[in-house]
């Protein structure tokens, strides 16, 4: 069975809403694009099957896509906008 529907706030526009641990604890976390905003969230997954506000970073003008990779060979994802 699945839990009830449970809704998370963004920002305006959100664009694209990719899963990567970005915190290292093992648990996918949501990575969202807010287009109308000109900001990149993250919502950290709790591990209870929630997860927690949102936290914004500032981007350019009008985010359309966003990704999380390794990209300066530490082991940890970067996120990418």
């Amino acid at each position: 069975t699945f839990a009830a529907q449970t809704t998370y706030s963004t920002w305006t526009a959100p664009f694209e809403l990719p899963e990567d641990d970005v915190n290292g604890d093992g648990k996918p976390d949501i990575i969202v694009a807010n287009y109308g905003s000109n900001n990149a969230g993250v919502l950290l997954n709790t591990g209870n099957g929630t997860f927690a506000a949102q936290t914004t970073y500032s981007t350019g003008t009008w985010p359309n896509s966003v990704a999380a990779a390794d990209v300066n060979g530490d082991r940890k994802p970067d996120i990418i906008v």
